[in-house]
């Protein structure tokens, strides 16, 4: 494993060496003198003890070689018959921990390893000593095979032993130390807010945990500290911060594990929503920068409004490495001769048609492909056109072509800039109804078509979301993101505008498809929040009892203020590209939230839910 030193040169040669002189005798520490990933060509003659476990043995014709491995690399281990170590060598298996004794001596050229910061040196083992040793493993530690997942999360320290995850956890650790670094250099001061609190609803259902002390109550696990970060701001702190965990008891998918996760919180007093874009995105950008290994960071990060980003990408969390931008293309099929889309178009004032270009997507084959993934979506399909060259003329090909004529087809392709070889599909009905699905199809297209440069981070700010947004199953308003952000316009818009046409000072960083911040400027004027939450149908007393402390504390001098908060696991992911957050986490729970390493969650006695007043009453489903 390759590791980045955090030694001093001080250490450099005698990590852990503990040396005492007494009656003449020198003392070695007990277990090592130097790590597994320190040791080079210019140690060459020291004599040396080395601790780890047994990456693995080779048997090279009477000669044995082990491979040594411990946090911070690798070492190779020789022994020969003529090594006085050689017998204690032959019984050692892979996963045993041992101690070694033994001389570093230069590899020959043959058989140099570049691959390691080692690999110039090995060393000839004078004793060895099993300090332990391992069952048969359920699962291999050496290489990097593709293994179920179930027993990889029930052996997870076995697992943590492999050189990709292992390097996963201890870059996120980097990744960490860096944004707090980052976060001091700006005069932001660490605090660390309640885990034990209200219940409070964020978007999510709450993780309770019951009082001893005060029967029938319950405590929550905080969603966010968002209460607490802007009641420091009213307690006059300027600038805060906080690597937070988070509580969520929600459904786990590929970006987002059950049960809890780590967020940089933020929060600043007297400030614009540009001043929370001109001090974030300079850090969020070095964090990339720091971290990206080669690949390319964006440096001046676009602000793109929801309402433009959901009609050109089909998604509030675009992946702007794929070119494709979707367009209306209404007007090429109203009164035209493809009835479907037409019909569409007279019928409701609210459709359009949009289209999807994909150059040099240009094939029926393709085009076929698209279709059917369409159809496995619960689609009726995806309308297309291609485009190919018949002597001089560009011409489109597909039953739509067919329909709309040359003419249309013509304009349709001059609207996009496409040409020989390239296609285009085609959705249409209510914008609001088909975006994410057109949105999906933007992303099927650009993976298919490889047009996503996968050595580029690609950052952006989504703006002005919508502040409210229609319940069609309850056929009410309710907040669209997070309640206590200010509605641009304030006041006078709350009682003046249309509510679904209100936006709110809210904002998100996304990258390469993800999101990984969210924030806003906050509702710090009590008469305006009260109004937000009358809107949605939320009373005055509802907001003393669910927000009471917040609410209260707006009474009593509140400064302007705002701030955001970016996903620690969401950016590790990104940034070593690993494909789902158990890769960059210690030990996480499974697809069904459940501990399989430590059993939880699991029963408790009935001694413990007496103490809390609890008694349980399970259905035979949960049985």
């Amino acid at each position: 494993m390759q590791n980045k030193m955090h030694f001093t040169d001080t250490f450099r040669y005698y990590v852990i060496i503990f040396s005492v002189f007494a009656k003449g005798r020198y003392y070695m520490h007990r277990y090592r003198s130097h790590t597994c990933g320190i040791l080079r060509k210019s140690d060459v003659g020291l004599e040396v003890r080395l601790s780890g476990w047994v990456h693995r043995v080779r048997d090279h014709g009477g000669i044995l070689f082990i491979d040594l491995r411990d946090h911070y690399g690798v070492t190779q281990i020789v022994s020969g018959p003529d090594s006085p170590a050689f017998r204690e060598m032959t019984v050692v298996r892979g996963e045993w921990v041992i101690r070694v004794d033994g001389i570093v001596r230069a590899r020959t050229q043959d058989t140099l390893n570049l691959s390691l910061s080692t690999g110039e040196i090995e060393i000839f083992a004078q004793s060895v000593e099993i300090l332990s040793r391992s069952e048969e493993l359920p699962l291999p530690v050496f290489g990097e095979p593709d293994y179920p997942e179930d027993i990889r999360l029930k052996y997870r320290f076995l697992d943590l032993r492999r050189e990709t995850l292992h390097k996963n956890i201890m870059r996120r650790t980097e990744v960490i130390a860096f944004i707090r670094r980052r976060m001091a250099e700006e005069d932001f001061t660490e605090f660390s807010t309640p885990i034990l609190t209200v219940s409070s609803p964020e978007g999510a259902r709450d993780f309770l945990v019951p009082s001893r002390l005060h029967a029938g109550k319950f405590y929550a696990l905080p969603q966010a500290p968002q209460q607490y970060k802007q009641l420091l701001m009213m307690s006059g702190f300027d600038r805060y911060f906080q690597i937070a965990p988070c509580f969520r008891d929600e459904d786990p998918r590929v970006d987002r594990l059950p049960g809890e996760f780590y967020q940089l919180d933020m929060e600043m007093s007297f400030v614009e929503q540009e001043d929370i874009f001109s001090v974030m995105e300079p850090i969020i950008r070095s964090i990339f920068e720091e971290f990206s290994e080669g690949r390319s960071v964006t440096k001046t990060f676009p602000r793109i409004s929801y309402d433009k980003a959901m009609r050109k990408y089909g998604s509030d969390k675009p992946d702007l490495r794929n070119p494709i931008v979707m367009e209306d293309v209404s007007e090429h099929f109203r009164n035209s001769g493809f009835k479907l889309f037409s019909n569409i178009l007279a019928a409701n004032i609210k459709a359009e048609v949009w289209a999807i270009p994909a150059k040099t997507g240009g094939t029926r084959a393709f085009c076929d492909r698209m279709n059917a993934w369409a159809q496995k979506q619960g689609q009726p399909g995806l309308g297309y056109i291609f485009w190919r060259k018949e002597g001089e003329i560009v011409e489109g090909a597909g039953p739509i072509a067919k329909n709309i004529g040359p003419e249309h087809t013509e304009a349709i392709r001059t609207q996009l800039g496409l040409g020989d070889n390239d296609a285009c599909f085609f959705i249409s009905g209510e914008p609001e109804k088909f975006a994410t699905f057109a949105g999906a199809a933007r992303t099927r297209a650009g993976e298919e078509l490889n047009l996503i440069d996968r050595e580029r981070f690609e950052l952006a700010w989504i703006i002005d979301f919508p502040f409210y947004g229609w319940n069609e199953e309850e056929k009410r308003i309710e907040f669209s993101h997070n309640p206590f952000s200010m509605p641009q316009g304030g006041m006078t818009a709350l009682e003046k505008q249309d509510p679904l046409t209100i936006k709110a000072f809210q904002y998100d960083i996304v990258c390469n498809g993800f999101e990984i911040a969210s924030g806003g400027i906050r509702n710090h004027l009590p008469e305006t929040m009260v109004k937000a939450f009358e809107i949605a149908g939320l009373s005055q007393q509802i907001i003393e009892e669910r927000f009471g402390g917040l609410y209260h504390a707006f009474h009593y001098g509140a400064p302007p203020h705002g701030g955001m908060a970016a996903g620690v696991d969401r950016i590790v992911m990104l940034l070593t590209g690993a494909k789902n957050l158990r890769e960059i986490s210690l030990f996480p729970m499974n697809q069904q939230a459940y501990d399989l390493l430590m059993g939880a969650p699991s029963e408790v006695t009935q001694v413990q839910l007496h103490d809390l007043h609890i008694q349980l009453t399970l259905s035979a489903k949960a049985n």
